[in-house]
């Protein structure tokens, strides 16, 4: 009997005891980052049920901007583009009892010039601090060079989410590969099953469906998927287009719907009305799941290729769906030579002879999906929180050791 509470009491010593502050956006601001982190922290609390994450939430105070209704985990908020408001954060971290700070890291949400208010931040934080790229640019201008070396020489860890983006840290940033740790974007972990029985929930034609879903911009390159599908139904009329998601927030307070009304009249002037639908709404997760089990084919015809991350191609990828991406960086690496096809940038040719391709052979169809579903295994959320628990564990030892 003693053995046996020896051994109970060693394993209840060996259950993780991190306590985390997590900067970044934070839903229910309409953010893919924000979303990004508010499933990885979940995932965490699962897995760290006794110091629960807290949350710095990144404000966008543009003029006339409603704040969100933060959730209770978010103790503390930055004003996106007030330094001071950066450096009072640091302040609340240093008074803290956490034992390690992650810092989600994109420019467009850290304030001032190309987000240069992160530094200040990570400066005056006096805690162990990871930091996650979500952007790896393959050729940085000096400034944005000197800018992500500075942030990584005051970080004890920096993750990035695929060895690509690693490489580029080493040979284009300069970085110390010792400091840089590869942790996959995470994915809900989602039954591989057949679509039929989603699309009759959602009540969908049950016909192929191909799906693309995100924040809606022009980068996209929607208008291509588009222009490809008069050919793809030519050959397989019982196919619909679903481009899921309402346009992006700053997209649309600077440009309104421009894009969206352009795609509209892109489907109009090619008679799709029947085969392409808009779904213009911001979908929960429970929603998105359902749309993704209802797809057949997923596509992300982007025109940039510099993009390291992509939370909707991961989430396709951990579904289990036969993908079609444009080759930028992330989807070169996730998609790989057996998870998918790779398509040219604006090019709706291609595209149209790759999703023929793919509706032509649908055991060919099912080997990609079963390929990368059986990939994405290694990016659900539990492990991806695993990973960034063992390496906070890291850091913190390694700080301790060091003081």
């Amino acid at each position: 009997m003693n053995e046996a509470i020896q051994l109970s009491s060693r394993l209840k010593a060996a259950e993780p005891k991190i306590r985390a502050i997590h900067v970044s956006t934070y839903i229910p601001r309409e953010c893919g980052i924000a979303t990004y982190t508010k499933d990885l922290t979940s995932a965490i609390n699962i897995l760290n049920p006794n110091f629960l994450a807290d949350i710095i939430a990144i404000d966008d105070t543009t003029p006339g901007k409603r704040l969100p209704n933060y959730p209770w985990e978010v103790k503390y908020k930055i004003e996106q583009e007030n330094k001071d408001s950066w450096l009072a954060a640091a302040e609340y971290i240093n008074q803290s009892g956490t034992d390690v700070v992650n810092v989600q890291h994109e420019f467009g949400i850290c304030g001032g010039n190309m987000g240069e208010y992160c530094l200040d931040l990570l400066k005056a934080i006096k805690k162990p601090v990871v930091i996650t790229l979500h952007t790896v640019l393959p050729q940085p201008g000096q400034p944005m060079k000197k800018l992500i070396k500075k942030m990584a020489h005051e970080a004890d860890a920096v993750a990035v989410m695929i060895n690509a983006a690693a490489e580029r840290l080493v040979e284009n940033y300069g970085l110390d590969p010792d400091k840089i740790v590869v942790i996959p974007h995470g994915v809900p972990d989602i039954p591989f099953g057949p679509t039929l029985p989603a699309k009759r929930r959602l009540n969908l034609p049950e016909v192929n469906i191909i799906s693309t879903f995100g924040l809606m911009s022009p980068g996209k390159g929607y208008e291509y998927a588009i222009e490809a599908m008069p050919q793809v139904i030519e050959k397989h009329p019982k196919t619909k287009l679903l481009i899921i998601g309402e346009t992006h927030p700053v997209v649309k307070r600077k440009e309104g719907e421009s894009y969206r009304r352009k795609l509209e009249r892109l489907v109009k002037k090619h008679s799709l009305q029947n085969s392409v639908g808009f779904i213009n709404r911001y979908l929960s997760l429970e929603q998105l799941i359902e749309y993704l089990r209802a797809t057949d084919i997923y596509i992300t015809p982007y025109i940039g290729l510099d993009q390291a991350s992509s939370g909707t191609l991961s989430y396709a990828i951990g579904a289990g769906k036969a993908c079609i991406s444009t080759p930028y960086i992330y989807a070169k690496e996730v998609i790989g030579e057996t998870r998918g096809l790779l398509v040219e940038p604006n090019n709706p040719q291609d595209l149209a002879e790759k999703i023929i391709n793919l509706l032509d052979h649908p055991k060919k169809r099912n080997k990609i999906a079963h390929n990368a579903y059986m990939f994405g295994r290694a990016m659900t959320w539990p492990n991806v929180a695993l990973r960034y628990l063992d390496l906070f564990e890291l850091v913190k030892n390694d700080a301790k050791d060091n003081s």
